[in-house]
């Protein structure tokens, strides 16, 4: 019998997904491979009988089934599944647009931590009582007046501004998840919001950049995500 792989003994970084849908709970283990791929060690499901419309209606049983799915992945991949990236969905998810502005006073070229600056500054904004900004997505910039920017680092300029996207969901909701995967003696790495994870997957860059839909049928939901210019 092979020795489980854990965290901290892994060569190449393992991965783990977890999806907490209303249907079934699906829990995959990867390794990441060259070129930014990665090799499926496992899959885990287990029947979800705590969750209504893709939001957590009963701790108890969520975790149970959260457990189930696990002790099935990590036979199959023959890991120690301590820390997941955890899916989010359900019709408490919300989107905005918005828009940022970073004037520089020292050097006139663009680079990364301005761009982490400007992103950081879209997670200060004041939202509706309840809810919690999920992810940031810069859509495309402008440098001193210039629009259309998708990649401003390296580029000369004193003064950017960006359109974001701005993902948010109910605070109560993205709580009752962290709690389930607590309760079930796992940690999570990232949240990631199920459409995002879905067209990491199934997406390519020249699709993105036509215009494509992403539809997610699931058992109590179904999620819609257009990508259009990347």
């Amino acid at each position: 019998m092979k020795p489980r792989i854990t965290e901290m003994e892994k060569d190449s970084p393992i991965v783990v997904g977890l999806d907490i849908g209303t249907t079934k709970i699906c829990v995959t283990v990867g390794r990441r491979s060259g070129s930014n791929k990665i090799e499926l060690l496992g899959v885990g499901k287990a029947e979800s009988a705590g969750v209504n419309r893709g939001v957590v209606a009963n701790i108890q049983k969520t975790v149970q089934s959260i457990r189930e799915a696990v002790s099935l992945a990590e036979g199959q991949s023959n890991v120690d599944i301590k820390v997941v990236n955890v899916g989010i969905a359900g019709q408490h998810i919300k989107s905005i647009q918005h828009r940022g502005i970073l004037t520089k006073h020292d050097e006139d070229e663009i680079d990364r931590l301005d761009v982490e600056r400007l992103i950081s500054d879209m997670y200060k904004l004041v939202l509706p009582p309840g809810e919690e900004i999920i992810h940031v997505l810069p859509q495309e910039f402008t440098i001193d007046n210039e629009p259309g920017i998708k990649e401003p680092i390296g580029m000369a300029g004193r003064r950017m501004e960006a359109n974001f996207h701005i993902i948010s969901g109910r605070v109560t909701d993205i709580k009752n998840i962290k709690k389930c995967v607590d309760n079930a003696d796992l940690e999570v790495s990232e949240l990631v919001l199920e459409p995002l994870a879905s067209s990491e997957a199934v997406l390519d860059e020249e699709e993105k950049m036509a215009g494509v839909v992403l539809v997610d049928i699931g058992g109590g939901t179904t999620d819609v995500a257009i990508f259009h210019e990347g």
